[in-house]
């Protein structure tokens, strides 16, 4: 099973409100989700994200692959740089 992070679509015409899901990339975008991971608002810009920093680093660990405009959320709100650095440590400690 592939999983994915990405944006599930919700809101209405023309007002769209986006959910960071981790999903199986198997299923539509905005179907079946494992777990929420945070929220998007693009109407009020970037600083309407909330992402829940803990559930995005698990399943990064984990091997899901973050998509193109994901990966661009979390390297703003810093989390990419973290999840960068475990990276780093868990190489030096093998």
């Amino acid at each position: 099973m592939a999983v994915k992070l990405r944006l599930k679509r919700m809101g209405a015409k023309q007002k769209p409100f986006y959910r960071i899901v981790a999903a199986d990339s198997r299923f539509p975008r905005d179907g079946r989700f494992i777990e929420t991971v945070g929220t998007y608002d693009p109407i009020k810009g970037a600083d309407k994200v909330t992402i829940d920093e803990e559930k995005a680093l698990k399943w990064l660990n984990n091997g899901a692959e973050p998509t193109d405009t994901v990966k661009n959320i979390l390297s703003h709100a810093g989390i990419m740089a973290k999840y960068a650095d475990s990276k780093k440590k868990k190489k030096k400690n093998k």
